[in-house]
């Protein structure tokens, strides 16, 4: 069927009166399906599915609401044709902006979506890959850009206060078994390597760091280099292709990097202080405990205003 002037589809939200009168903060879309490009921590890119949540003002009281389909075809439109970078995604905010002249003066979209990294192993020649959780928010108040970027790391913590009793229970079961002995280094070495020589372990458990950074102006979308940052403060992280010989030097890196979740917080504090292209950051380490039925959480942040706070 062909329109004419006569016939055209009439547009409610323009063409009537809102019930009550009256500016509002935010409207928009969430969880929106997108294929975002990304880089690939290689010097290239990948294009990769995502989740996406845009929203403008409403400063016209009068308006009855904005005009979705802008929104989305915007947003189609430029994450489907260029790489994520600052200075894209301010653009795309400003043509946010400019699709609801008279009505909006700001905008702010999230994207999330999961970055994938090649690990090698820690010894053996294997390697694999890993899924790390992304999420990158930009916004646009009154001509004041800004963006954040935050990513979820995976690693396992080795509880400090349950080596040291692990320790003394296994120097007890040594006083036991070689009670008024002077024994040999060859007997003490067997010793070692029996399951008496190992009476207690410590307990540990997969731990997850939320780091939210916000960028510095004039740098790009530094994801592979906060995601390598975090994990090598945190010393270790968990592992993909795993050979024995693999997971005997995990076993070396827990015993040398015991934490508690204050000191997973405060290892990734001081990485990201020493950082220039951070300006601000919010740190979240949560260790889910396998003595406990609860998590043990610390956090910690740095110049992050509370207008810049997740919607």
């Amino acid at each position: 069927m062909t329109l004419n002037p006569d016939n055209l589809l009439p547009d409610v939200a323009t063409g009537a009166e809102p019930v009550a009168r009256g500016a509002l903060d935010w409207v928009g879309m969430e969880g929106i399906d997108l294929p975002v490009r990304c880089a690939d921590g290689q010097g290239g890119t990948m294009t990769v599915p995502a989740r996406v949540a845009v929203q403008v003002n409403l400063g016209d009281a009068s308006a009855r609401g904005i005009h979705m389909s802008r929104l989305y075809l915007a947003l189609e439109r430029s994450l489907g044709e260029h790489a994520l970078t600052p200075s894209g995604l301010c653009s795309l905010l400003h043509a946010l902006v400019a699709s609801h002249a008279g009505l909006s003066t700001r905008a702010r979209l999230r994207i999330e979506y999961s970055q994938l990294l090649k690990r090698p192993a820690l010894v053996s020649q294997n390697a694999g890959w890993r899924a790390y959780p992304v999420e990158v928010e930009a916004q646009l108040l009154d001509e004041r850009f800004s963006v954040q970027l935050g990513c979820q790391v995976v690693y396992s913590s080795t509880c400090p206060a349950s080596a040291a009793l692990s320790r003394q229970l296994n120097q007890q079961q040594f006083d036991a078994d070689f009670a008024g002995a002077l024994p040999s280094q060859r007997a003490v070495r067997e010793w070692l390597g029996s399951e008496r020589g190992m009476a207690a372990t410590p307990h540990a458990q997969r731990s997850t760091a939320r780091v939210k950074v916000r960028l510095a102006p004039g740098f790009d979308l530094p994801v592979s280099e906060l995601i390598d940052t975090v994990e090598n403060a945190l010393a270790t992280p968990v592992q993909t292709a795993v050979k024995r010989e693999d997971e005997q030097a995990f076993a070396k890196l827990n015993a040398e990097n015991l934490m508690f979740c204050e000191d997973a917080a405060r290892r990734i504090r001081v990485a990201l202080d020493a950082d220039e292209r951070i300006a601000g950051y919010r740190i979240r380490a949560a260790h889910h405990e396998s003595l406990h039925p609860h998590d043990a959480v610390a956090e910690v942040s740095r110049d992050m205003a509370k207008d810049q706070e997740h919607f």
